[in-house]
């Protein structure tokens, strides 16, 4: 099934309700599910006459909003690929990934077509269309669309490509993913049962995907006003007006978009679910938020990647006081019950080193039992089969039998009661004459120091280093309740590096580059 049936299913049975709300200006601006079929079959064939076809691929550089969805859904009815980069990666990662599948089309906003003086593979790209009001020089304009007749919806099967976005290669070079049009069916079906999506509901998201996962089930996607791409960093008074005035009655964003808007202490009074991910959920971020929300509102945490969205999630609620004590002792940070639709093991940590193929009892053989930390692997119908041009997949899938694994990269174990329990990075794990020491054990124990805001651990020239962020740290005290993690310093940064898309996970890489440089 082509994905924009499954976005469009909503169409006949509410029409008019609103699909996706934004604020411009004073006003809130509504496309009802109605409206998007409309303008998006319209769209479809406005690009179709301009020589965009089936199976070609098309650029997208526009920002999560009304216009996104459209120019998303409008390509995904014409069956063609959307694919997204990173833009403030730099001029040579836009290059790497044209290069990798260049666009037959760029669809931007007026500030990304400004791009094409620094890059001469958006510049090479025929079909230039601009989202704006404003002309742009060789370009089509958004102005310029106007009513056309309906493009029928291409037809696509479970193995056609729909989405192409890609991530940072263990070499620096970009890697692909490719989702088809049935690991995005399989995805939503998994997301709606993970995150009861209900017809009707508000949702307040800056999760692409989950957007995506709210138009096919009928839920209404309110985008928050702001800037996006920095969720820690996002201005409070303006999305605080729109839960006032929009009433949503659920939330979806990562942890620093959430820290962000809880620095005010306003409450969330129409709230009555909260997920958020994309970044470690420690329960101190679960505290502060059941504090926020009316009493018996739910509030989870979702664990996933680019490959496997969702791959385990648990409410605060669902919590004991043994398991808070337990992330404050070193036993890592609690990430729930594996989802239903995924297989997950873990498997001997490996990092680095190709794995398989298995045959089934091999890999039973492999996999370790309850409470042994090892890499989390996992698989199912919306795991990422692989990389385009198999790109990457050498180092992080393997088979068994016919079905291929994606590994995470992810230390962790299970308990007893087959739950996740994440211990950070396999490659940022410390081993040493002192033994293993894994940075979740070390940093989730840390959060629990009130004064501790953010906390990274880290071995430099040999030395367990324990760095932190935040105000009126007694970095003695700190070290004495870390006493089994041995550490041998306990440093306060004013600010630790965290990655650019959720603002919430520590970026060793960059963290260890100023360790370099401090000497």
């Amino acid at each position: 099934m082509n994905t924009a049936t499954l976005l469009l299913g909503q169409v006949n049975a509410r029409p008019d309700a609103a699909a996706l709300i934004a604020t411009g200006g004073e006003h809130d601006v509504i496309l009802t599910f109605e409206q998007l079929d409309d303008r998006s079959g319209r769209l479809a064939e406005f690009l179709h006459e301009r020589g965009l076809r089936c199976g070609q691929t098309a650029l997208i550089l526009v920002p999560m909003s009304i216009e996104l969805y459209v120019v998303l859904v409008a390509l995904f009815r014409l069956g063609v690929v959307a694919m997204f980069l990173d833009p403030s990666a730099g001029t040579a990662h836009i290059e790497a990934c044209c290069a990798l599948r260049p666009p037959d089309a760029f669809i931007g906003t007026i500030k990304a077509h400004l791009l094409r003086f620094v890059s001469p593979a958006l510049r090479r790209i025929p079909i230039k269309l601009s989202v704006g009001g404003l002309p742009v020089p060789f370009a089509i304009g958004w102005a310029q669309f106007r009513p056309t007749p309906r493009t029928p919806i291409a037809p696509a099967d479970e193995n056609t490509p729909a989405l192409l976005t890609f991530t940072s290669g263990s070499t620096g070079q970009p890697k692909a993913t490719v989702r088809t049009h049935g690991l995005l069916a399989a995805q939503h079906r998994s997301l709606a049962a993970s995150l009861h999506l209900q017809p009707g509901e508000v949702d307040l998201t800056t999760l692409p995907i989950f957007a995506l996962a709210n138009l096919a089930s009928g839920v209404t996607s309110v985008i928050p006003t702001g800037d996006l791409r920095r969720p820690g960093a996002v201005k409070i008074p303006p999305i605080r007006a729109q839960i006032r005035r929009l009433k949503p009655t659920r939330a979806a964003a990562s942890p620093a978009f959430f820290e962000r808007l809880l620095e005010d202490g306003e409450p969330f009074p129409s709230l009555r679910q909260i997920y958020t991910g994309g970044a470690p959920v420690f329960p101190e971020l679960l505290d502060n938020l059941t504090t926020a929300t009316e009493l018996g509102s739910e509030i989870v945490a979702v664990y996933g990647s680019t490959e496997a969205e969702p791959i385990a999630h648990i409410a605060r609620s669902e919590m004991s006081e043994d398991d808070i004590a337990a992330m404050g002792s070193g036993k890592g940070l609690l990430a729930g019950q594996p989802v239903p639709d995924i297989s997950l093991r873990i498997l001997p940590d490996a990092f680095g080193t190709p794995l398989g193929p298995f045959t089934h009892t091999d890999f039973d053989h492999r996999c370790l039992s309850a409470d042994q930390p090892g890499e989390v692997v996992v698989s199912g119908d919306h795991v990422l089969p692989g990389y385009l041009d198999g790109q990457g997949d050498a180092e992080t899938k393997f088979r068994v039998g016919d079905a291929v694994w994606h590994r995470t990269g992810d230390s962790g174990y299970l308990d007893a009661t087959g739950r996740l329990w994440l211990l950070g990075r396999c490659g940022a794990r410390i081993e040493d004459d002192r033994g293993i020491l894994y940075p979740f054990a070390a940093e989730c124990a840390a959060r629990r120091d009130p004064t501790v805001r953010r906390v990274a651990v880290v071995s430099h020239k040999n030395r367990r280093l324990l760095l932190v962020e935040g105000r009126n740290i007694n970095t003695d005290a700190l070290k004495t309740a870390l006493h089994w993690a041995m550490l041998d310093e306990v440093r306060v940064w004013d600010a630790l590096p965290v990655d650019k898309r959720h603002n919430a996970k520590i970026d060793y890489p960059a963290l260890h580059r100023r360790l370099d440089r401090a000497g």
